[in-house]
């Protein structure tokens, strides 16, 4: 059931999701992952899906639960280094894999979300990135060509919405969320407070909520923590 812009429930949420489709998802590491429509999306079996974010999650939460469903055709990501079902399907060839640096590919999303369909950067200069790049030289420094990034869908994990769709997030979860939520063509994010139209000072807002088309409410959040590091006492 939905009123306006919120969405009662994330399987009506992530339903025209499509075999096929370009997800972009928010997110660093497990901190202001979309977990709740992720798990949607696991139960809901789409497949061949080219996903853009930071990381692919772990084995066991986040965008690792699609890797081990073989939900995912293509990642196009800046670090892989957390996941083992990530490695043995890139090393088998199941998995096709474009590596972006970290900088790049969060501008790659903001250029997509701004309407903006390519840009120079010098990062990759001279490194098997720049293959089949355009190359181009400014004030007598080379730069390469990168095309922005458009998503058929963006799905991200906001702190607060408000019925309009404006979203605020919360500390280091204002990570990837914000770009990949400009960037899809239909952005879907879950929220762990819906407030009334107004409620929200305007000057706290993120994300308007012009670039939001579903907003679902999330509950019981776990906020793993992706690698514990202790020191012995």
């Amino acid at each position: 059931m939905r009123k306006g812009k919120i969405v009662s429930s994330f399987k009506e949420a992530v339903a025209d999701i499509h075999d096929g489709a370009t997800l972009i998802v928010g997110g660093f590491g497990l901190c202001g992952i979309p977990e709740q429509a992720i798990l949607a999306l696991r139960d809901q079996g789409t497949k061949n899906l080219t996903v853009v974010s930071n990381n692919c999650g772990v084995d066991d939460w986040g965008l690792g639960l699609l890797l081990a469903n073989r939900q995912i055709k293509k990642m196009v990501s800046s670090y892989v280094g957390e996941n083992k079902i990530f490695e043995r399907q890139f090393l088998s060839g199941e998995l096709e894999v474009e590596l972006v640096p970290q900088g790049t590919l969060a501008e790659r999303i903001r250029a997509g979300g701004a309407g903006i369909p390519g840009f120079y950067t010098a990062t990759g200069v001279g490194t098997p990135i720049a293959e089949g790049k355009e190359h181009k030289e400014f004030d007598g420094r080379t730069y390469i060509l990168e095309r922005g990034i458009v998503g058929d869908f963006a799905l991200v994990k906001a702190w607060k919405a408000d019925t309009l769709g404006n979203l605020v997030f919360r500390k280091t979860a204002r990570n990837f969320n914000p770009v990949a939520a400009m960037a899809g063509k239909i952005t879907i994010a879950e929220v762990e407070e819906i407030v009334e139209a107004g409620v929200l000072n305007p000057d706290e807002i993120h994300t308007p909520g012009i670039y939001v088309q579903r907003v679902l409410l999330g509950t019981n959040y776990e906020k793993r923590i992706e690698r514990r590091t202790v020191v012995q006492a």
